[in-house]
């Protein structure tokens, strides 16, 4: 049996390149689905120089002995993406008015193994996260580091400064609300709003005036949109009416690869079981303020291959045209059915007359914790879609 190791004589650490190959073997048996390791380690070999992965902003982290922090035998280890996101202020300063453009961080990976589990590794790790994900200064929310866990992870120079960070839970239970920065906090990630709208595709295409008036989107032509969508989602938020109690909105951007990682991971480097050559559609000639479109990516690891919208935007004049076309192209490449994450509520109620079931998800749970002035909970969460999920 391991011996049990005190709190205090571990911190976290980014991995070396032998502790990210270390990590990945681990998660292999409980993520690897269909792909055999070396097909798994290959995949994440190859996602590793995609965009959303350069210039340091993955991040390995592994919870090891302050004495030898590059042991290949560390306690947990969790991966981290920086990324770009929007805070809108709701508070009347002068210092915090309008938009800003900040750091913030998805959290993705989390492992331990069945050895080490049960002794508050993994806790202490998402507890000590916090300390090199979020600033350190004044103009962050973190209480004095406690004495009995020693001294605060060495900051790192590609990490830090984030104003909010998210994670997708799927153990359930309260192991993330109560992973705060502090001794004994529960002021730890929250869960936001784990809604998915389903619809079984019909298998006798559509009449083809529906198609009429819309483009295909290739992976080539991603990258535009994901900039057309970067300045909608920016405007949407300065128009979005205040609400009493909420400190700021803020949303992840879906450009630098954030959106295209959706569609990358379940392809890349493994067998295709659905060979997809359109993963988006929009709607032709409409204005900047009100476009149509809609991207997706396609999970073949669930029991029925299933397109998830990752990306929706439209009104609710064009939107039963366009779930027509996201089902066209699903059944014209075999899949059978389609899901959407948290439809804005107006097109709910169409999405219901047009077959669509919405209901609460008890896996991919959306959590998110805000290191700025204030607590998460006054905190809204915008575009919470599956674009940024990771």
């Amino acid at each position: 049996m391991a011996t049990e190791m005190d709190l205090s004589s571990l911190s976290l650490f980014p991995a070396t390149p032998e502790q990210v190959l270390i990590s990945r073997r681990r998660t292999w048996p409980q993520w690897g689905g269909k792909l055999t390791e070396e097909q798994y380690l290959e995949r994440d070999r190859q996602m590793d120089a995609m965009e959303h992965a350069s210039r340091s902003k993955l991040i390995t982290w592994v919870l090891a002995p302050r004495d030898n922090p590059t042991t290949l035998n560390f306690m947990c280890s969790c991966e981290t993406f920086r990324r770009r996101g929007l805070v809108r202020y709701l508070e009347s300063n002068e210092q915090q008015s309008g938009i800003q453009e900040v750091t913030c961080y998805g959290i993705a990976s989390v492992y331990t193994l069945l050895d080490k589990r049960r002794r508050g590794y993994a806790s202490h790790m998402m507890r000590l996260l916090h300390w090199v994900l979020s600033g350190r200064g004044k103009d962050y929310n973190l209480p004095k580091f406690p004495v009995e866990w020693g001294q605060p992870p060495p900051e790192v120079e590609e990490a830090g400064k984030g104003l909010f960070s998210a994670l997708y839970n799927d153990i359930g239970g309260k192991f993330y609300q109560t992973a705060g920065p502090g001794l004994v906090d529960s002021s730890g990630w929250e869960a936001r709003d784990p809604i998915s709208t389903v619809w079984e595709v019909p298998q006798e295409p559509f009449a083809s005036q529906f198609c009429s008036g819309f483009t295909w989107l290739k992976y080539e032509d991603l990258g535009r949109l994901w900039a057309k969508d970067v300045q909608l989602i920016k405007r949407s938020i300065a128009d979005m009416p205040t609400s009493a109690g909420l400190t700021a909105l803020v949303s992840f951007l879906p450009d630098e690869g954030v959106a295209s990682f959706q569609i990358n991971r379940p392809i890349v480097g493994t067998e295709k079981d659905v060979s997809m050559d359109v993963w988006g559609v929009e709607k032709d000639h409409t204005s900047t303020d009100r476009p149509t479109y809609a991207v997706w990516s396609v999970d073949t690891h669930l029991s029925v291959p299933t397109l998830i919208v990752i990306c929706l935007r439209a009104t609710e004049e064009t939107f039963p045209d366009l779930i027509h076309m996201i089902q066209e192209a699903a059944r014209r490449h075999g899949v059978w059915k389609m899901e959407i994450w948290n439809l804005p509520e107006p097109l709910m109620g169409l999405a219901a007359h047009f077959g669509g079931k919405t209901f609460e998800r008890d896996e991919h749970l959306p959590f998110i914790k805000w290191y700025g002035k204030g607590d998460t909970a006054d905190i809204k969460w915008v575009f919470n879609e599956k674009f940024c999920w990771c």
